[in-house]
């Protein structure tokens, strides 16, 4: 990674962590604004960096309750069920 990419992960780690913190969904977007202010490439690769690592998050969380429901079928003896991602019919996965 260039430094601009490592400043705008790290800068995109810390902005996640405050709109949890903080329940500011918006926060992100604001914080783009700024930072394209001064800088236009930084702020596509910092929002690049948002959209991979929130989109990493949904999928682990995704990950995480179908295994979870795969065990807890598997402990009762029952079929594991299919992973269907949320608001899809699991034909483009």
């Amino acid at each position: 990674m260039s430094v601009v990419d490592d400043l705008a992960d790290k800068l995109a780690r810390d902005t996640i962590k405050a709109m949890d913190a903080l329940g500011d969904e918006n926060l992100p977007d604001q914080v783009a604004a700024v930072l394209g202010a001064s800088s236009p490439s930084s702020e596509e690769i910092f929002r690049a960096a948002v959209r991979i690592r929130l989109a990493e998050r949904r999928a682990r969380t995704f990950l995480n309750d179908h295994v979870q429901k795969a065990l807890d079928a598997k402990k009762r003896g029952q079929a594991i069920p299919q992973a269907l991602a949320p608001g899809s019919d699991n034909e483009n996965l």
